[in-house]
């Protein structure tokens, strides 16, 4: 059974930095995708950050570039999000997701089979 584990949300001011763990269990090789999405209150599931372990591609957001960086620790099959130069903006419920194989554009929630159960991010002005 595959689990997927979030922490190290909080709450921070503008211009703070905040580090997001993802653990993940029960995949049973490392070519598996593993993505961070957000979804802050009324507004849509938005994906942040993907990466492909095989090809260790990864993926970013335009609103994110330059500020958030994705890394990985695949002895301990551990998805970091290191977020710099926090804005308001980035308030929201921050998911973790996994997947073997994408069904669709990487930035879709639909396209991921494993999600964990969130990490709130508060960004005060």
């Amino acid at each position: 059974q595959v689990q997927v584990v979030e922490s190290g949300g909080g709450s921070v001011q503008a211009g703070g930095s905040l580090r997001l763990s993802c653990a993940a269990s029960g995949l049973s090789n490392s070519n598996y995708f593993m993505g961070w999405f957000r979804q802050a209150p009324g507004k849509e599931r938005e994906g942040v950050a993907g990466h492909y372990t095989r090809i260790s591609s990864i993926s970013y957001a335009d609103s994110v570039k330059g500020r958030f960086t994705l890394s990985r620790d695949y002895a301990k099959n551990t998805l970091y999000l290191q977020m710099n130069s926090l804005k308001p903006e980035d308030t929201a419920m921050y998911y973790c997701a996994a997947a073997r194989v994408l069904s669709g554009v990487w930035s879709r929630p639909t396209s991921w089979n494993y999600w964990g159960q969130g990490t709130q991010v508060t960004v005060s002005s």
